[in-house]
């Protein structure tokens, strides 16, 4: 089975190449899940943009730290399992943080997400959360977790807590691709999966304002770049309930 994950998702640059990397490759792919959180002008998403990447060929929308940024999410993530926030939110708020569906090739694949809480937002505990999720499954199913989150220590600790136990652990958030792709008892591993979208950028926000901000500490009204995108991801081959391949992604129209 051939899964897809594309790296946040930032604005329009992030959403046009995604689109043009699956108008080309999409057909080599049994199952895409994206991050979608930065679909919004980089704070979180509305119908409209979730509708786009699914329309585009991806299967799971994630999100993360942005999820209730824009009010609109609160009735699109009620409708659907495709579009999965962080698992580790309290009891009570709106839609999922795991899902199961089948792949194109006909096989079964769980999806989840958790958030990590060193620099984020204090949520519940993500490695209680997702054992919880993950003990409710048939043994041999794999699953694929994406863990939006700031530290890298807290990222590999992950890895350490649910190698062998997943197909993959994919980190999500810092939007910049790391050169750290591994596999680890069958558990294949990235500690960020990078940002796809306007690479010339401050993280995908133009440089004007962010730099104003910088110095001289005044608040300020940030914009996306608007320059041509990058689609940053990983390609993942994976057998049974273990990764056997995990393939770094960094694609641009015409390069």
């Amino acid at each position: 089975m051939r899964i897809l994950f594309i790296g946040d998702i930032f604005a329009k640059p992030g959403l046009l190449v995604m689109q043009r990397f699956l108008q080309q490759h999409g057909h080599s792919y049994d199952f895409i899940i994206a991050n979608g959180e930065n679909a919004a002008d980089g704070f979180g998403i509305t119908r409209k943009h979730f509708t786009a990447m699914r329309e585009a060929g991806v299967d799971v929308v994630t999100l993360g730290n942005h999820t209730f940024d824009n009010r609109e999410v609160f009735t699109v993530i009620n409708e659907t399992p495709r579009l999965l926030r962080p698992i580790n939110y309290p009891p009570g708020v709106p839609g999922l943080g795991a899902a199961s569906f089948t792949t194109r090739s006909g096989e079964r694949i769980t999806v989840m997400q958790a958030m990590g809480r060193i620099f984020m937002d204090t949520l519940d505990c993500p490695f209680r959360a997702l054992d919880e999720a993950l003990n409710t499954l048939s043994v041999g199913e794999p699953v694929v977790v994406e863990f939006h989150a700031e530290a890298t220590s807290e990222k590999k600790v992950m890895l350490y807590h649910l190698q062998g136990r997943v197909a993959a652990l994919i980190g999500t958030h810092t939007h910049v691709q790391t050169a750290d792709e591994q596999i680890v008892k069958g558990t294949a591993y990235i500690t960020d999966a990078g940002m796809t979208g306007a690479q010339d950028s401050a993280i995908g926000l133009a440089f004007e304002e962010v730099h104003k901000r910088f110095t001289t500490q005044l608040k300020q009204r940030y914009k996306p770049a608007e320059r041509l995108g990058t689609l940053c991801g990983v390609a993942l081959t994976i057998q049974g309930s273990k990764a056997r391949q995990i393939e770094r992604i960094q694609w641009r129209e015409g390069a």
